[in-house]
């Protein structure tokens, strides 16, 4: 793949991760937010963080199933923004909804468990995005790829904190979970050995 697709590529995720921020901050100025706008926020935010995570994940996957090498490159982009989205949620979320009242915020924490495990999540993911810098890999070595599989700890709880919030219709945040399931799955050695035994076809297709 050439430098010119490489940088297409990668302008083409910058519009796509950045187009629903774009939207998002239009339908503000625009009093489209429904009647309770913090809380649409709340929730555009949350999805497009949780999505973007699931797409970073998917990365891996793909490759080992295709042998497509160029989708590896979407991994770090989409995961840089699962956690700027999630940051805007947090931020959503102790600034605008509760303006910083860090007391108000403690209790919620105690007494709604959705709230302790978005805030887990979101610690993980904090981590995980530091560590993520050039200076922080290279001090890591080896021990940063075994530190990045705490990525999926921090989808599995972002997931059960969907669920605890849903309460009423949880399908879509099962359907995140089973999806996780599989990701994870094909990348343990065995359904990878079975992948890369079962789907050759598809990597002699692969361009």
């Amino acid at each position: 793949m050439s430098n010119r697709q490489i940088t297409i590529i990668r302008i083409v995720i910058h519009i796509a991760a950045l187009l629903p921020l774009a939207v998002l901050l239009w339908d503000f100025t625009q009093g489209n937010l429904t009647a309770n706008p913090i809380r649409e926020i709340q929730l555009r935010t949350g999805a497009l963080a949780i999505n973007l995570l699931m797409l970073s994940l998917a990365c891996t996957p793909v490759y080992i199933l295709t042998g497509y090498k160029p989708v590896l490159l979407l991994r770090r982009p989409l995961g840089i923004y699962a956690f700027a989205y999630a940051l805007l949620h947090f931020i959503n979320f102790i600034g605008i909804d509760y303006s910083f009242n860090f007391a108000l915020i403690r209790e919620d924490l105690f007494e709604k468990r959705y709230a302790v495990m978005g805030f887990a999540s979101f610690i993980l993911l904090l981590l995980l995005a530091i560590t993520s810098i050039k200076r922080f890999r290279q001090r890591l070595g080896k021990n940063w790829q075994r530190l990045h599989w705490l990525v999926y700890l921090a989808a599995t709880i972002a997931i059960v904190h969907y669920i605890w919030l849903t309460r009423v219709d949880i399908s879509l945040p099962l359907i995140y979970g089973g999806v996780l399931v599989i990701l994870l799955a094909i990348r343990l050695p065995l359904a990878r050995n079975f992948a890369t035994r079962h789907f050759k076809w598809l990597n002699r297709t692969t361009p």
